[in-house]
């Protein structure tokens, strides 16, 4: 029985040396010398079954968030700066790809039973047993997936990743632990060397997985009765865990190939916590030496690559293991040139460049980890190795993007000296720009050597040949130039672009980073009239001729303007370059846009016009809109913008131009009123357009238009019988109703400065109303028509009046025209015993149904309230009517009591005032009723 933790930690180390070396001084297998003795997974099942079930089952789900939450601060341990795996995940699965068929090939051992006979208790068969289900993890059924697609080969690791999981969650870890095997094995696969590096992110997800289960269990053996500290040393980890966490050491070490031996341990590599204060710093040297027994520099290269990634997150202060992976892997580069490497890539019609770009994931990485907080002499060190090696291109290029821009940027020059110096058939020099360019995007070199810096870097970015690779550099080099150069750089790069890509329709496939152009270029450029001002802009805009992405920059472009250009403009420049983003917008709506799509664009244009001004030219401005009136047709947002800014051009024309040029501005003023005329009627919201028919008809009255006001009110009372009973509203079907009253409420309020036309009798606007909110189908038990009566009453009493409550300049209203003439006024009275009579039909109505109670109240105080603010009480008949209502709103005691204390106060304060005095009888009979 093994009981000194020291001496089972460096029987371990010998068993995995002797794993990976074919030396014949090797200690014996750690396994097999325990044959006569109790093994240590025997032990741990033997400690496992003495314990309650159900304590681990109490524990799972806390020990699960605990455990979330200790990764989530380890992980922070590099700082927030240093840019996480999980980053470049996505841009290396989008980058290499590729359509050639796929495989995989498993073997996940035999399923036969290993269970022992009832007489079989020895210990030397249980270890046997062990070994042989060991052995089994690499003996068994082969399962072969031929011909997939490279979805269905990620579609595939996912599965295996789910069963990883699934077969964790049940117990099954040698299962789990076969899956993890397998996966790994398939890393030595290089038969479709395109997809390696994107096979590598899939296949390590597996490996992640699992070790942050295997952790996450031995520190959850850790936390009885109290969680193991964030900081924890091995003194704090109890005999159990470490014995678990022992038996996993030695099964990985009796894995017989050296690649998942190797990604199997580096996966757990974390896990050494538990044993030894110096476990990961004497591990990674060890597993760093193992790499060198693999002869595939590429798949050496991730392996490498694995490991630094696994190292950084657990110990990111142990430099010396990431220098040497990274001087390890520098020596393979001359193995590139062999002749097993050109073999294979003779084989797979695969060159020389595209192969060195599938290192560029690796060697970034390990170069990021060993730069990260460098300081900057490790920046000039780098970059003398790189000057005394062969193929230092791809070196180099990844030596940029590791480390600090600031760095590279102060060294730019430097840089592109080596870059000259490169060998264009071993790594396009195009792609070391692209690099080099990222990080001057990021700081700024020296301002003596920009210009040159450009001018350098464009001479061999012009030559690419290759429009991807072309468009791809020169996107990163526009940054560059608009961050320190005028529009006439800027233009000139973008002359050459549309150089390149016209020719074959080429930029028909660079949509992503013409776009990418657009938003560098908005990134610097926010005066307009000098963007629109460069030749080769809107030349630049017609390559995107695609529908959908056409739209999207002209959106992008039209954000961008809307945020910055915070003043008026008239610039023709800028008018005439917006109003065709514009329709290119407004003309990609049709029949199948959604609406959402259609307020996003009308948004976008409505925030454009007001940003447009002439000044005191009023005719310019009009013609201005007319033009966008035919522009933009199809939006009903756009339109309604327009009709409000002509209104509100009417109104400053007649106070600018107020006493001069009055025909000149009478003139201008009925044109604005035409405009609107003819615009109203194409919107298709019904009470759009009756409120723009109330406004234009104010407006027009304003400016002492009055048959064009009149023309306007007409119109409004002519729609109201197209009112729906409901419409939608934010996608829900409402009840149009109470808009409906809002509206009659508003334009009855109008109609009291609105003079009768000579030719159509009193009050003919008014009647007209009234015969429409009559003759109009009403929702069933409703008291909405009943509403406009009430709303009609008071106008009809302001008309009444000899001085009306309010007037309009140089508008004579009725007031003027009939100057209280009786015949006017027996009018008005005839029109109030009317709607008086309607309104007590109703409430008799009313008294008929006993669940129209609580309406026939209200409806009566409400009428009880206009008869006490706007009757004559001294007629006994109007009184004695209004005491009736007072009655029957009280009636079944279900008025607001407050209220009516509140009306009763009322009445008896104005009784005491001068000329009031017949309200006093009134008040004495108005009486209060208890609720019981």
């Amino acid at each position: 029985m093994v009981t000194d933790s020291k001496t089972r930690r460096g029987t371990r180390k010998g068993s995995t040396s002797s794993s990976s070396s074919s030396s014949s001084s090797a200690p014996p297998d750690p396994l097999s010398s325990m044959l006569d003795g109790t093994d240590p997974l025997s032990m741990f099942a033997a400690a496992s079954a003495s314990q309650p079930a159900a304590a681990a089952v109490s524990h799972s789900s806390s020990m699960g968030d605990l455990g979330r939450k200790r990764r989530e601060k380890e992980e922070e341990a590099v700082g927030p700066d240093f840019e996480p795996w999980s980053m470049k995940r996505g841009e290396i699965l989008a980058r290499f790809t590729t359509t050639e068929k796929l495989s995989i090939n498993l073997c996940m051992g035999s399923d036969k039973g290993k269970a022992l006979g009832p007489g079989s208790s020895a210990v030397s068969e249980k270890v046997r047993t062990r070994l042989e289900e060991l052995d089994d993890l690499e003996e068994g059924s082969q399962k072969e997936l031929l011909n997939l697609s490279q979805q269905d080969y990620a579609n595939r690791i996912e599965e295996l990743n789910q069963s990883l999981k699934e077969a964790w969650a049940s117990d099954q870890k040698v299962k789990a632990l076969k899956i993890v095997i397998q996966c790994s094995k398939l890393l030595s696969d290089t038969a479709v060397i395109q997809f390696y590096p994107s096979k590598f992110v899939l296949i390590t997800d597996i490996l992640d997985t699992f070790g942050r289960l295997v952790y996450d269990r031995i520190w959850s053996m850790c936390s009885d009765p109290r969680p193991l500290p964030e900081s924890f040393t091995v003194e704090d980890v109890n005999d159990t865990a470490k014995e678990t966490c022992l038996n996993w050491f030695f099964k990985i070490a009796s894995i017989r190939e050296l690649l998942p031996r190797l990604y199997v341990e580096a996966a757990i590599l974390k896990c050494n916590r538990f044993l030894s204060r110096t476990g990961i710093q004497e591990t990674l040297p060890r597993l760093t030496a193992m790499i060198r027994g693999i002869g595939d520099p590429l798949v050496a290269a991730y392996a490498r690559a694995y490991l630094c990634r696994v190292g950084v997150e657990v110990a990111p202060h142990l430099k010396d293991s990431l220098n040497r992976n990274f001087f390890d892997l520098l020596a393979t580069f001359r193995q590139i040139g062999g002749e097993s490497v050109q073999n294979l890539l003779v084989v797979q019609r695969v060159e020389v460049p595209e192969y060195l770009t599938l290192y560029s994931p690796a060697i970034n990485w390990i170069l990021q980890c060993i730069a990260y907080r460098a300081p900057e002499v490790l920046l000039t060190e780098m970059m003398d190795r790189c000057k005394t090696m062969a193929n230092n291109a791809l070196l180099l290029n990844s030596i940029m993007r590791a480390f600090r821009p600031e760095f590279v940027a102060a060294r730019a020059t430097d840089f592109i000296g080596m870059i000259k110096d490169c060998d264009e058939s071993g790594f396009p020099k195009h792609l070391l720009f692209g690099s080099l360019g990222r990080s001057l995007a990021c700081a700024d070199p020296p301002e003596s050597e920009r210009l040159s810096i450009l001018n350098e870097a464009w001479k061999v970015i012009t030559k690419v040949r290759s429009p991807q690779d072309y468009i791809g550099c020169a996107e990163v080099w526009v940054e560059f130039t608009c961050r320190h150069f005028t529009k006439r750089e800027v233009n000139t790069v973008l002359a050459d672009i549309i150089k390149h890509l016209t020719p074959d329709r080429a930029f028909e496939d660079a949509y992503p980073q013409l776009q990418s152009v657009i938003r560098r270029i908005l990134t610097y450029f926010h005066d307009f009239s000098v963007l629109f001002s460069m030749e080769r802009f809107l030349p630049f805009l017609d390559m995107f001729q695609k529908d959908g992405v056409r739209v999207e920059v002209c959106k992008s472009i039209m954000e961008v303007f809307i945020k910055h250009q915070v003043e008026l403009t008239r610039d023709p420049v800028i008018l005439n370059a917006m109003l065709h983003i514009c329709k290119t917008m407004h003309d990609s709506v049709n029949s199948l846009t959604l609406e959402d799509e259609k307020r996003s664009l009308a948004l976008l244009i409505v925030g454009f016009m007001r940003t447009v001004s002439f000044g005191r030219d009023f005719e310019q401005q009009l013609s201005f809109c007319v033009e966008a009136r035919a522009t933009f047709c199809n939006l009903e947002p756009v339109l309604v913008q327009l009709v409000h800014t002509v209104n509100q051009l009417a109104m400053e024309t007649r106070r600018v131009m107020r006493g001069s040029h009055s025909r000149k501005t009478a003139a201008f003023v009925r044109a604005c009123a035409a405009y609107s005329f003819i615009t109203i009627p194409s919107l298709s919201s019904i009470f759009t357009r009756l409120n723009l028919y109330l406004l234009s008809g104010q407006v027009a009255l304003a400016n002492q238009c009055l048959s064009q006001a009149d023309a306007f009110l007409k119109a409004a009372v002519s729609v109201l019988p197209e009112v729906p009973h409901s419409i939608s509203i934010e996608g829900k079907l409402r009840s149009s109703e109470s808009f409906l009253l809002d509206f009659i409420n508003n334009f009855l309020a109008t109609l009291l400065v609105v003079p009768d036309h000579p030719e159509h009798g009193v009050l003919y606007l008014v009647r007209g109303l009234l015969n429409i909110v009559q003759d109009y189908t009403w929702e069933e038990n409703t008291d909405a028509k009943v509403r406009v009566y009430l709303s009609a009453l008071p106008l009809l009493a302001a008309m009444s009046q000899e001085t009306f409550l309010y007037s309009i300049p140089k508008v004579d209203s009725n007031e003027t025209l009939y100057g209280g003439d009786p015949k006017f006024l027996s009018e008005i009275n005839k029109l109030c015993e009317t709607l008086i009579g309607q309104i007590l039909d109703h409430l008799k109505a009313l008294a008929r149904d006993e669940q129209s109670a609580r309406r026939q109240s209200a409806l009566a105080f409400s009428l009880f309230g206009v008869l006490l603010a706007h009757g004559d009480l001294r007629n006994n008949k109007l009184s004695q009517l209004a005491v009736n209502l007072w009655n029957l709103s009280h009636k079944q005691g279900l008025s607001d009591t407050r209220l009516s204390v509140r009306t009763l106060e009322h009445v008896k304060h104005q009784a005491q005032q001068p000329g009031m005095a017949h309200l006093s009888e009134a008040a004495q009979r108005l009486s209060l009723q208890t609720r019981t």
